[in-house]
């Protein structure tokens, strides 16, 4: 059995210096490699100097985070990859628990730790929190995140339990399994990647957990913070492009077409608040989706007959914002498609 911890960056100099430690204090046993995205500040200098018993892998141009990582981890053979945020600080114990839990069950293709705010520590975090779902239409959400509404962590998701997808973050896969399905789909280039890994993993029998013995604290919007209009973008051009992907054969189109109204919904929220910029992103990502959904509809795998358990059978854009349901304790375990 071997473990590779490896950790994307780009122009992360000051994060590296930050964070990189407690990975080499707490990762003894497993390889731990930085996979640089073409960086132009001074992280390789840095790495060599004051890591060197760090690995690098340097691509030769900033391929984004699915990309980057395809590329990185095409010659790593190490049983379990340990994908990690540059901005994660990392606890005593943190990997051994996720280990196990990979070792415990074949079936199991990624799993993700109990995921805090590094700035405000007794919180969940925005990126995977206790771990990820999604609703019928797409939405994600976490146990201990619901939209901004993040709850404090007072151990009421400290189970063990299946979870629909885990967070790039701080995830933990499969390698043999990643490989298999072509790892992150490198035109999505950034967010959502991991939910389309994740939801192709389920489709192909495996499942993902959440294991809230390991815990590690995320720094969050190191790269695009949530008032960029360029993550709205990304956001949900790679929402509606992994639906098509992903979604069963007799719900794509009705789908889509709900998807257009609501977003455009949003669309007009962003107008009325000043967001012109989030306005049109909304706008572009469609634009592009229709222009990429007959490759995407033939590139589909076929046969897929149903969601995968896990999906939250409801809208939660509805739960939330017009009943006001504000943490996933409140949702009805029914609601959730079971196997």
């Amino acid at each position: 059995m071997s473990v590779a911890v490896v950790i994307l960056n780009w122009n992360g100099v000051k994060l590296l210096e930050t964070f990189l430690p407690k990975v080499l204090e707490y990762s003894l046993g497993a390889r731990v490699i930085v996979a640089d995205n073409a960086s132009t500040d001074s992280s390789i200098e840095c790495i060599s100097k004051t890591f060197p018993q760090v690995e690098v892998i340097s691509n030769d141009k900033n391929y984004g985070f699915a990309g980057g990582y395809n590329k990185s981890l095409a010659n790593v053979d190490d049983e379990y990859l340990l994908l990690l945020n540059s901005d994660v600080e990392v606890t005593a114990g943190w990997l051994e628990p996720l280990v196990e839990m990979m070792k415990s069950d074949a079936l199991v293709a990624a799993c993700q730790p109990k995921i805090l705010s590094w700035h405000e520590r007794s919180k969940f975090e925005y990126a995977g929190a206790a771990g990820g779902f999604i609703d019928r239409l797409g939405y994600p959400f976490c146990r201990g995140r619901m939209f901004d509404t993040l709850e404090s962590d007072h151990g009421q998701y400290n189970d063990v339990r299946e979870i629909f997808w885990a967070t790039g973050a701080c995830m933990m896969v499969r390698t043999e399994v990643f490989k298999k399905l072509g790892g992150f789909d490198e035109s999505f280039f950034a967010h959502m990647e991991e939910i389309d890994l994740c939801w192709r993993m389920h489709n192909d029998g495996h499942k993902i957990m959440y294991v809230p013995t390991s815990t590690v604290y995320h720094v969050g919007g190191g790269t695009l913070n949530k008032y960029s209009s360029r993550k709205t973008y990304l956001n949900i051009r790679n929402n509606l492009m992994m639906l098509v992907k992903n979604l069963p054969d007799s719900e794509i189109f009705a789908v889509l077409f709900v998807r257009l109204v609501l977003d455009g919904v949003a669309a007009l929220r962003f107008l009325f608040t000043g967001g012109l910029k989030h306005m049109f992103a909304v706008v572009r990502a469609h634009f592009s989706l229709y222009r990429k959904i007959r490759g995407l509809l033939r590139n589909r795998q076929k046969g897929i007959n149903n969601y995968p358990a896990g999906v939250y059978q409801r809208n939660i854009v509805f739960e939330y914002f017009a009943r006001g349901t504000k943490r996933f304790d409140q949702l009805n375990p029914q609601d959730f498609i079971s196997k």
